[in-house]
């Protein structure tokens, strides 16, 4: 049988990364950090604190934030509440891959970060940025650990590397790859893996490291989910490493907004899905967007969801969401007119 070198160390794996336990989050309905760092609008410090308060009291108990969201805005705000929560009780996730560097008024040109930004930012995927930026982020966080990392946009779709995926990979797979092995099996994080909207790196990164959990954004929602469903879920199923859904609603798309994920276009053929997705909805009498969140649950392999919200009543209906009976018969006419793969998971309520 065939070895594996990760990390310097050679390992069997089917033996070895097979059998090894692996962080998964206690509980899947989570709550993303993109809109408390003014992601596409302008949000007050308190409207943000009123939707992490409100999470919290509607049992949500998972939350993913990032320096690059709001440039350090949303894990100042996320923090803001969840420094007074007793540490155990819930499962936070930050990000690396970019540092901040202070510059009052920061421009950046078609910026998703809105409001006042007084970071700017440098990328930096070394053993060294890692370290760096996980002490900045509990800095911002104002608490005293992070139980998940992810290696942030590591991948061939952001343009703000142009073409410098290839070099940035490869500082990673050296740099913080490793480090952030170390760091599990020193007991400073549970888990780590990337935090990416396309598949692409993360098979990348099953060949050249031992990886917890991914965030993947943009690859498994109703709209969007073959590549997702059919060839990431099979490998991280076979190494036990599980799959943290990003942009379970397409930044609103599912939800009622008139925008599609993150870079101001909607691509051939999703407005039309959308439009018979409401229909079969409409005819089972069921919200589309409670059944987006709760499709981007159902696999196994998935072990969080996070919608993002930026009011306290976008929070309560998210988490109330994924306690929703829906009935059989939806997610059986989904698959009758293709507009789920017919391999998919479902609720079975």
């Amino acid at each position: 049988m065939g070895k594996l070198n990760i990390n310097g160390k050679d390992m069997n794996a089917t033996e070895n990364l097979m059998q090894k336990e692996r962080f998964r989050p206690v509980d899947k309905a989570g709550f993303g950090g993109v809109a408390l760092g003014n992601g596409f609008q302008y949000h007050t410090d308190y409207a943000c604190l009123e939707a992490v308060e409100a999470a919290w009291k509607a049992g949500i108990r998972l939350f993913d934030t990032s320096p690059w969201y709001g440039l350090g805005i949303s894990e100042r705000r996320m923090g803001l509440f969840l420094k007074d929560q007793p540490r155990e009780s819930f499962t936070l996730s930050t990000k690396v891959g970019r540092l901040m560097l202070p510059q009052e008024d920061f421009k950046m040109d078609q910026s998703l970060w809105k409001g006042k930004l007084n970071f700017g930012y440098r990328y930096d995927y070394t053993a060294s940025g890692v370290r760096r930026s996980l002490e900045d982020s509990l800095q911002r966080l104002g608490l005293s650990s992070i139980d998940m990392v992810f290696i942030h946009d590591l991948s061939p779709d952001n343009g703000d590397m142009k073409d410098s995926y290839s070099y940035y990979f490869e500082q990673a797979a050296h740099g913080a790859m490793p480090e952030l092995t170390r760091m599990r099996e020193e007991g400073i994080i549970k888990g780590w893996g990337l935090g990416v909207n396309t598949v692409a790196p993360i098979l990348q990164t099953l060949e050249v490291a031992d990886p917890d959990v991914f965030l993947s954004a943009c690859q498994y929602s109703l709209i969007k989910h073959e590549e997702g469903l059919n060839q990431v879920f099979p490998k991280v199923a076979e190494r036990g490493i599980s799959i943290i859904v990003g942009a379970p609603l397409c930044a609103g798309f599912l939800a009622g907004k008139n925008r599609y994920l993150y870079d101001g276009t909607f691509p051939a053929g999703v407005k039309e899905k959308l439009n018979a997705l409401y229909q079969v909805a409409k005819n089972h009498n069921v919200d589309l967007r409670t059944a987006a969140l709760q499709f981007s649950a159902a696999p196994e392999e998935v072990s969080g969801v996070i919608p993002g919200a930026h009011t306290a009543e976008q929070a309560v209906e998210n988490a109330n969401s994924f306690n929703v009976k829906i009935p059989n018969d939806f997610w059986s006419e989904l698959k009758h007119e293709k507009l789920i793969e017919q391999n998919c998971p479902v609720p079975n309520m």
